[in-house]
């Protein structure tokens, strides 16, 4: 990659580098959702059975069937390639800062350790900007940059996260089902959303044994729908032995991650997936993660419906905390090395005994 070279930045602890070989995941949930089109009350129900299995068992599915034009993913992967293929100085030309967040960047940082991956940020639902005369010093403004040399960059990205929003909320839909909740429980968390939008680029590593293409982790919100391409890298920790297993590329498929906030909200029935990118020293892979995340002042604590009072069987396992303030914070520490521990939902756990 041009502006990186291997250094101490990238070296993940012995515990989490990746093994020279990664045993192919089986037993995947493979989930077509085309089914929905058909108004089929019980044929539905049976789909969102499955999500809800999928969702307990893995923290993550594939989607087939899920109506999203082949065009529509091709024209994005395209300007996604025609981007990093730019000299480092035209990227540059987009750079994020520390006020204005958005855009390229190539220093991002998993649980304080460097990832080997260059991206560009955007948000789907750019923020109203601030009245005149109310802008202070050191606020962030989440405005997307637009590369001037790619003028179909734009149109092909902005029609790739409207029918991603599309399938979020179709997804929203059945995850709501598959907790015996109304189709719509958990639209109203996302009225105005702080999703984001993200293009990955890892290129090849020359120490794929000591670096990760991002480290270990869960995303904090509430769907990720990723489009990853042929080349693989995406491994997950399997549940039922803690071994990393590789994802299989199949064609014409989304990934699906449960994220933290849907485990909040379902008070543990569902958990996120943790999950990493192995990068190689021979290939370049791309993805284009879509995270679908709820409104900044949403208050995210498990659902009424879902759990009981302290005394009951099943009282809720974590305390309320603001979206918008747990999300700043999160990406306040992707940017550079900290000297605190990442925020976690768990620092959102409550004292239960086992």
């Amino acid at each position: 990659m041009v502006g990186l070279s291997m250094d101490q930045s990238f070296v993940q602890a012995p515990e989490h580098r990746s093994k020279r070989t990664i045993t192919e995941a089986t037993g995947i949930p493979l989930i077509d959702i085309s089914v929905l089109a058909s108004g089929d009350a019980a044929a539905v129900d049976a789909l969102a059975a499955e999500v809800g299995a999928a969702s307990r068992e893995w923290g993550f599915f594939l989607v087939v069937g899920h109506g999203v034009p082949a065009e529509t993913v091709a024209r994005a992967t395209e300007a996604q390639r025609a981007f990093f293929a730019l000299p480092a100085e035209r990227k540059a030309t987009v750079r994020r800062s520390e006020a204005a967040p958005l855009g390229y960047h190539e220093s991002e940082h998993t649980k304080n350790v460097r990832d080997w991956k260059e991206v560009f940020d955007l948000v789907a639902h750019e923020p109203p900007p601030p009245a005149a005369g109310t802008v202070t010093d050191g606020e962030v403004v989440y405005e997307n940059k637009w590369p001037e040399d790619l003028p179909d960059f734009r149109e092909a990205l902005e029609e790739y996260m409207k029918a991603m929003e599309e399938l979020a909320f179709k997804l929203l839909e059945l995850l709501a089902r598959s907790l015996n909740l109304r189709p719509d429980r958990l639209h109203g968390f996302f009225k105005h959303p702080t999703t984001f939008f993200r293009l990955n680029h890892y290129p090849p590593c020359p120490s794929p044994d000591l670096a990760l293409g991002v480290g270990p982790h869960r995303d904090p919100g509430a769907l990720t729908i990723l489009y990853q391409d042929g080349v693989g890298g995406l491994d997950v920790r399997r549940r039922s032995d803690s071994e990393w297993v590789r994802v299989g590329c199949v064609p014409d498929s989304f990934i699906v991650n449960v994220g933290d906030t849907v485990q909040v909200w379902s008070n543990d029935r569902y958990e996120s997936a943790e999950h990493r990118v192995s990068v190689n020293p021979a290939t370049a892979r791309f993805s284009m993660p879509y995270f679908f995340n709820p409104a900044a002042d949403a208050v995210v604590e498990p659902l009424e419906e879902l759990v009981g009072g302290e005394e009951d069987d099943d009282p809720p396992r974590y305390s309320a905390y603001s979206w918008g303030e747990f999300f700043n914070t999160k990406l306040n520490g992707n940017y550079r090395k900290l000297d605190v521990e990442n925020l976690q939902i768990e620092h959102f756990r409550k004292g239960l005994e086992a």
